[in-house]
């Protein structure tokens, strides 16, 4: 063998040791690598699997008690008012004075006071004080105030009620009485009230009945008009009539029509009269029939809260 083929052979040989050299460190260079991966994965913790939210129920809804509706309820109809009106103070009110009531008291033989009526009173009627016992009805009176009060009219805030008896006396009612259902304790209230004058709630001392001083006139808000109801008056119907005189909004400033008085009977016999009250502007009938003084008053108030959305 030559020098050349010696120096080749050794040339070659050193180039293949030098291959397999950086292959071995290759090599070991992807162990190293290896081997800390899989320490860093046995260092790290295992992770949580995360819950997707479709599996999660959406809370419950709580409803509001019923005073926390209330007061959301009255929210919003003052701020409608407000828009309105401007203040949300509604003073348009529907006004009804039940006329000629027979609230008379009488002391009886054990010297207590009581309600003079036909049914219990007939022989002193006639015989002491001389008059027809079918004129003393006070539960006529009884009757259209149950109607006048449980009206939603009334419970909307939107009804004031005036009694003036056959003696001249006028009382006013509070919106938030409440008369008893029974005649014997109706009969109870009236005499205390014609006799202390008021009448007062025991929780807070709101006077709920009182004697005001006459004439009616001087209790009308400027500016209202006042109609009488007889089945002698104009004939109409009861929600043409309301359409004719009340405005179509209670909070409308601006239609033109002031608050409105219907003077009805409260009496058994005879009926409302120009000559008692020279303010009423017209007379007005609602049936073809004679209707009791509670029936007159329930198609007028329900044509009322038809027309102002009152349910």
């Amino acid at each position: 063998m030559s020098d050349d083929e010696s120096d080749a052979s050794s040339a070659s040989s050193s180039n293949s040791s030098d291959e397999q050299d950086s292959a071995q460190q290759k090599q070991t260079q992807q162990q190293q690598q290896k081997e800390e991966n899989n320490t860093n994965q046995q260092q790290r913790p295992p992770q949580k699997k995360q819950k997707t939210s479709a599996s999660i129920p959406p809370p419950l809804e709580i409803a509001p008690t019923a005073d926390a509706a209330q007061k959301q309820i009255d929210h919003q109809a003052n701020s409608l008012s407000i828009t309105k009106t401007g203040n949300s103070n509604n003073n348009n009110k529907l006004i009804i004075l039940l006329d000629q009531a027979k609230l008379e008291t009488i002391k009886n033989r054990r010297g207590a006071y009581e309600l003079l009526n036909c049914d219990d009173h007939r022989d002193l009627c006639k015989k002491k004080l001389k008059r027809d016992p079918k004129e003393f009805r006070p539960d006529i009176c009884h009757q259209e105030l149950l109607a006048l009060l449980d009206s939603p009219l009334n419970k909307a805030g939107m009804l004031q009620v005036y009694i003036r008896t056959s003696k001249n006396v006028l009382i006013e009612l509070h919106p938030s009485v409440r008369i008893p259902r029974t005649y014997k304790r109706f009969a109870g209230l009236m005499v205390q009230l014609l006799h202390k004058m008021k009448i007062k709630a025991s929780e807070n001392g709101t006077t709920l009945m009182k004697v005001i001083k006459n004439p009616f006139s001087q209790h009308l808000p400027v500016g209202s008009r006042c109609y009488g109801m007889s089945c002698q008056g104009r004939l109409y119907s009861p929600s043409a009539l309301i359409k004719e005189l009340v405005p179509l909004d209670p909070n409308d400033a601006t239609a033109g029509k002031g608050q409105v008085c219907f003077i009805i009977g409260a009496m058994a016999t005879g009926h409302v009269t120009v000559e008692d009250h020279p303010y009423i502007e017209k007379m007005f009938s609602i049936s073809e029939y004679p209707l009791s003084g509670a029936a007159a008053i329930n198609r007028v108030l329900g044509a009322v809260e038809h027309q102002w959305g009152i349910v």
